[in-house]
């Protein structure tokens, strides 16, 4: 069959840019487009599977984007203006139709202009998160502005997910945990975004999101940005969405090759534990509590009865008596078979899908929390920095499948929190039956969302091609 034309899709290198960008590409060609994906070249292993879907171009690892001004561009830049430039001099061969450019490679714009391609600009998460960066940036919400217990809405979102005071001071004053154990880190609410001059220029905007978990933000962002504005998600894999309409368990290994714990090991952990009665805790690859909060919470274990499964990173910034021979924090001789520490990464779709799951203990990542909301999983939301405050908000305070590990703020009140917090996460029923209904209401309206989505996109692409 003939194709309408080629989209680039250009990814960054994180495994929560890349997963999603695959699958976008996916997508594309169902539409009958050629999606060739621009990708780094330490990326390559992860493609192996989707080579026969999709076309890919490898380039110089890694992609870091080209600067705003730079008479000497990087590698990437070199390789593949080098790359479009062959094609535009080649025979019979199509003109591109567009480029979508993953937000953190905004930069790599300019590459294609030059050759008078558009550039549709795509962002990994979700839009409330968008949405609040630019509403608090436009409404100038700061510290300046509010007093402690005060709170700032945003015109034109829902009240629900309004500024506080401490969302403007609790996350920012102090550098978290890393993997390097640097700080830095995004700005603070009521800064420009640092997006705003990447997408700059853009024809329209896509998110890894549906108007079941975000509308409102959608429609926000389409009125504020006057550009059209989609939700294109969630992008997982087909099995993931096939193991949701049977009910089934979900093997990470059948999707992406990230897992180093065997998944039957803990497979058979979890069968033998009750029915919604574990909880999951995994705080992502890069950003963790500080060191003082996750003595905390290891504390807090030896006085609840619940069991729990926790991921925690190899690279982990640990003193020697924090990771001591009897295992994280000492946890192992108190705990016993009532908890199952993970080190590195772990099999999390199978863990979420599996039927003991009760919640999940989560610094909300866009992709951990909606890889838990299509699963049905109540969360507990330990947002560090970022999009994960807003993400948290979405998940608290609009759809109401949650709440936040730490209301109180206060350190001296961490063990407390968190004791309250898992309590409440495992034993509502109000907030996992709330759960349950927007699972369904996913799994009901996937993929059709997204067919929808994608007819605007073509319709919208052709219009750019008169």
């Amino acid at each position: 069959m003939t194709t309408i034309g080629e989209v680039f899709v250009v990814t960054s290198s994180g495994s929560g840019h890349l997963f999603p960008c695959i699958e976008l590409c996916k997508q594309i060609s169902l539409q009958n487009y050629k999606a060739t994906l621009v990708h780094p070249s330490n990326t390559s292993a992860a493609l192996d599977d989707h080579r026969q879907l999709i076309g890919t171009i490898e380039i110089t690892a890694p992609i870091r984007g080209l600067p705003k001004s730079d008479t000497s561009p990087p590698q990437m830049g070199l390789e593949f203006e080098a790359h479009l430039s062959g094609r535009s001099n080649g025979p019979n061969v199509a003109h591109p139709m567009c480029a979508i450019i993953d937000f953190q490679m905004g930069r790599t714009k300019h590459i294609f202009w030059k050759h008078k391609i558009p550039v549709i600009s795509f962002f990994t998460f979700g839009a409330c998160a968008a949405s609040m960066e630019w509403g608090a940036w436009k409404s100038n919400a700061n510290e300046n502005k509010l007093n402690p217990g005060q709170i700032h809405t945003i015109p034109g979102l829902p009240e629900e997910t309004h500024i506080a005071y401490h969302d403007l001071t609790r996350h920012h004053n102090r550098p978290p945990q890393t993997s390097t154990g640097r700080g830095g880190g995004p700005p603070k609410p009521g800064d420009q975004p640092p997006r705003v001059p990447l997408i700059e220029g853009s024809i329209a905007l896509m998110f890894n999101t549906c108007d079941d978990l975000e509308h409102p933000f959608i429609n926000y962002l389409e009125n504020q940005m006057g550009i059209p504005v989609w939700g294109i998600g969630p992008l997982f894999s087909d099995k993931y969405w096939a193991s949701i309409k049977s009910n089934t368990l979900i093997h990470d290994l059948q999707i992406r090759n990230l897992t180093y714990q065997k998944e039957d090991q803990v497979k058979q952990w979890l069968d033998s534990k009750s029915q919604e009665s574990v909880l999951y805790v995994a705080f992502g690859s890069e950003l963790s509590p500080t060191n003082e909060e996750l003595n905390q919470l290891a504390s807090a274990w030896e006085e609840i009865d619940y069991p729990f499964i926790w991921v925690i990173q190899n690279r982990l910034n640990l003193s020697e008596n924090e990771e001591k021979s009897e295992g994280f924090f000492g946890l192992d001789d108190k705990i016993g078979e009532r908890g199952l520490i993970i080190q590195g990464w772990a099999p999390q779709l199978l863990i979420l899908s599996h039927k003991s799951i009760g919640g999940f203990l989560s610094h909300c990542g866009w992709n951990s929390i909606v890889e838990a909301i299509g699963l049905g999983v109540p969360i507990l939301a330990w947002p560090i920095r970022g999009d994960q405050i807003y993400n948290a908000k979405l998940v608290v305070n609009y759809l109401k499948i949650g709440y936040l590990a730490l209301p109180s703020g206060s350190p001296e009140m961490v063990k407390m929190d968190l004791l309250n917090g898992i309590e409440k996460v495992i034993s509502d029923e109000g907030i996992r039956k709330w759960a349950g209904i927007l699972r369904a209401k996913l799994e009901q309206d996937f993929p059709a969302s997204l067919e929808g989505a994608l007819d605007k996109f073509k319709k919208n692409l052709a219009a750019a091609q008169v």
